[in-house]
C-alpha cells in the first residue's frame, strides 16, 4: 500500500472547511490593508535561500529540499517566500511603481525536519511583505494587522513577542560580546549550539532545546547596545503599539531563525501549540535585497503565519468544523428524480448547499441525511409533483411543511 510521504499529509473535509475560512479570512483583511496577491514558483534556484535565507542557517544545513536539474543547475523547493517575493520584487522592477509596494502570499513550503506536533515537511504559511519604507509606522500596522487578523478568527489567548535585533552598524559590536560570552558556556551546550557559538553566534538565542536556556539566559541582552538610530527605531514601534491599545511583551532573546532580519523582529505564540508554540514569525529585513545582488535598497517588513499550526490553535479552540448541508433531496421514483434535478439546479444557483439522495428508498434516504446532518430533507414522489406542493421537513424541529416550489426557493433561499 503506497502512503503519503514521512512529514507530508492530505488535508480532508471536514478540516479544509476550517483552512478555507482561514484563507478567505486573511485576503479579507489583507485587502482593507492594501495588500495585493503574488504567487511566485514552488522551485527557485537554490543560491537564493543561500544567499537570502543564510549559509549557516539550518534551514539551509539540513533542512532544504535541493536537487541537480538535467542541465546541472541547482534548484531547491522554497523553504520560505520572503527571499522568493523580494527576488520577484527586484526581478519586475517594483520599486518603479509608487507608495509602499504590499504583497501577499498563501501556500506550501518545504523543510525535511523532523515531524512534530504541528511540523510538517511539508506545510502552508500565509505571508505578507511590505516593501518601500524604513518607518517604524509600518513596523506597528503590519502588526496591527496580524492582531487583527487572529481576532476576526476568534483566535483567544495569543500573545505578542516583540524585540529589535539591531542592524550593521550596531549588531558586530554585540556579537562579538556574546562570541565571547560563549567561548565559556558553549562546550557544555547542544551540538547545534556549539557550532553556532563559532559560525554565527547570534542563532544560538534562537535555540529551543530546553536544557540549554539558563545558559542562555545569563547571556548578553542586544537590547543593551542598540545604536541611537535603532533605540529609537524600537521605542517608535512600541509607542505605536501601545497608542493601538496592542499588547505585547518584550523579549530580548527573540531572534528569527534566519540571517536578514535586522530591527524588529516579533512572534505570535499560542498555548494551544505546547513548547514549540510559534503560529507566527516576522520583522524587518532592509538590506535583504542588497544581499540578493540588487543595487536598489527595498527596506521592508513582513511575517509568515503557520497555517498548519494556526488552524490546529482553532480547533482546539473551536472544536472540529462540520460539514454544512442545507437540504438534501429525496426524490421517490424516476419522474421524481426528474424533477428533482431541475429544482436542485436552481436552488444550488442561489447558493443553497443541496445533496440528492442515490436512490429512491425514502427510509435509507432518511438515514442517510441524518448522517450527512443535514438541515432539511425534502422529499418529491408522484403525489407531490401532480400537486405541485413539496414536502419540507426540518430534521432539527421535526416540522414539515407543503410548500409550492415558488415557496420552497424563496424559504431556503433566504433561510
Amino acid at each position: 500500500m503506497i502512503r503519503a510521504v514521512k512529514g507530508m499529509r492530505d488535508l480532508l473535509p471536514p478540516s479544509t472547511a476550517l483552512w478555507n475560512r482561514v484563507e478567505a479570512e486573511a485576503r479579507r483583511v489583507f485587502h482593507v490593508y492594501d495588500y495585493h496577491e503574488i504567487r511566485t514558483p514552488i522551485l527557485e534556484e537554490t543560491q537564493l535561500f543561500a544567499r537570502g535565507v543564510g549559509g549557516e542557517t539550518d534551514i539551509v544545513t539540513k533542512e532544504m529540499y535541493t536537487f541537480e536539474d538535467r542541465d546541472g543547475s541547482s534548484l531547491t523547493l522554497r523553504p520560505e517566500a520572503t527571499a522568493s517575493v523580494i527576488r520577484a520584487y527586484i526581478e519586475h522592477r517594483l520599486d518603479q511603481k509608487p507608495g509602499v509596494q504590499k504583497l501577499y502570499y498563501m501556500g506550501p513550503m518545504f523543510r525535511r525536519e523532523r515531524p512534530q506536533k504541528g511540523r510538517f515537511r511539508q506545510f502552508f504559511q500565509i505571508g505578507a511583505e511590505a516593501i518601500g519604507s524604513e518607518s517604524p509606522y509600518l513596523d506597528a500596522e503590519v502588526i496591527e494587522m496580524v492582531v487583527e487578523l487572529f481576532r476576526a478568527l476568534k483566535l483567544e489567548g495569543f500573545e505578542v513577542l516583540l524585540n529589535s535585533v539591531g542592524c550593521p552598524k550596531c549588531r558586530p559590536a554585540f556579537i562579538a560580546t556574546l562570541k565571547a560570552e560563549l567561548e565559556k558556556v558553549a562546550p557544555s551546550m547542544c551540538e547545534d549550539c556549539r557550532r553556532r557559538a563559532a559560525t554565527n553566534p547570534l542563532r544560538v538565542l534562537d535555540c529551543k532545546v530546553p536544557e540549554d536556556q539558563p545558559a542562555i539566559d545569563k547571556l548578553p541582552s542586544i537590547l543593551d547596545h542598540l545604536g541611537p538610530e535603532c533605540s529609537t527605531h524600537f521605542d517608535a514601534v512600541k509607542r505605536y503599539l501601545m497608542e493601538r491599545g496592542i499588547g505585547f511583551e518584550v523579549r530580548p532573546r527573540l531572534v528569527r531563525g534566519l540571517d536578514y532580519y535586522m530591527r524588529t523582529t516579533f512572534e505570535v505564540v499560542h498555548g494551544a501549540l505546547g513548547a514549540q508554540n510559534s503560529v507566527l514569525g516576522g520583522g524587518r529585513y532592509d538590506g535583504l535585497a542588497e544581499m540578493l545582488g540588487s543595487k536598489v535598497s527595498a527596506p521592508g517588513i513582513g511575517f509568515s503565519i503557520g497555517e498548519d499550526r494556526l488552524v490546529m490553535s482553532l480547533e482546539h479552540a473551536l472544536g472540529e468544523p462540520k460539514l454544512e448541508l442545507d437540504v438534501f433531496v429525496a426524490a421517490l421514483g424516476e419522474t421524481a428524480r426528474s424533477e428533482a434535478g431541475l429544482l436542485a439546479r436552481d436552488l444550488r444557483r442561489l447558493g443553497v448547499t443541496l445533496e440528492l439522495a442515490p436512490e429512491g428508498k425514502l427510509k435509507r434516504a432518511m438515514e442517510l441525511a441524518n448522517k450527512l446532518g443535514a438541515r432539511n430533507v425534502l422529499i418529491l414522489g408522484d403525489d407531490e409533483i401532480a400537486a405541485g406542493r413539496f414536502a419540507l421537513k426540518n430534521m432539527e424541529t421535526g416540522e414539515q411543511l407543503s410548500l409550492t416550489r415558488e415557496q420552497l426557493i424563496e424559504k431556503l433561499a433566504t433561510d
